[in-house]
């Protein structure tokens, strides 16, 4: 007997990406051609090239790859917001769903922040919404964190979201100074929501 699929094909790409609230001055929103600029300047930022390993892009790549990020929502494939001003203006950070398996139901998270939007909590805010979506919206069943274990701002994000440490992958990822080991945070649909993250969440 074949097992049905956690998400049915569909559901996702059924609807626009939907624009998500967080506490405070900044929301998670969709992607445009004229937020190229910041999606470019985070290709030259030094933590960011070191912990997520952009190529570097000219203003027109920067167009197409969000341009392909829209694509991905409708192909079921990726789930990618900008962090924001609701007031409006260029993003300060990028957070997102990719390795999408809908039929599995599960994704990796992926995030960064350009130095305007660090220091403030906003990146454990905005896990924990697209958390929410991804759980009570979209219906996965499971979402995973890695990251450098020499990287211990994403480790402090990912447990205060509740996302706990699962285990260390051995040489898991390759960066210009080596190969890092990499920890594995996951956090299931049923698992209960930790204070602290409840403490972000939206009330629904």
């Amino acid at each position: 007997m074949s097992i049905a699929a956690v998400v049915p094909p569909g559901r996702m790409a059924a609807g626009p990406q939907p624009v998500l609230d967080l506490p405070g001055p900044l929301h998670l929103r969709p992607w445009t051609p004229d937020d190229a600029p910041a999606l470019v300047e985070s290709c030259h930022d030094p933590d960011i090239r070191h912990w997520n390993r952009p190529a570097p892009l000219s203003p027109a790549e920067a167009v197409d790859r969000i341009a392909r990020w829209q694509e991905r929502w409708q192909a079921e494939e990726a789930a990618i917001w900008a962090v924001a001003p609701a007031a409006g203006g260029l993003p300060v950070g990028l957070i997102g769903l990719a390795d999408l398996d809908l039929a599995g139901g599960s994704g990796e998270f992926l995030y960064w922040l350009l130095p305007a939007g660090r220091g403030g909590g906003v990146m454990v805010e905005a896990t924990t919404r697209v958390s929410q979506w991804a759980f009570e919206e979209l219906g996965l069943h499971r979402l995973r964190i890695t990251h450098s274990v020499a990287n211990p701002a994403s480790c402090h994000v990912a447990v205060k979201a509740g996302f706990p440490l699962e285990g260390t992958m051995r040489g898991a990822l390759l960066h210009a100074d080596g190969w890092h080991d990499e920890h594995l945070h996951a956090r299931l649909r049923t698992d209960p929501v930790p204070p602290a993250a409840r403490s972000h969440a939206r009330t629904p």
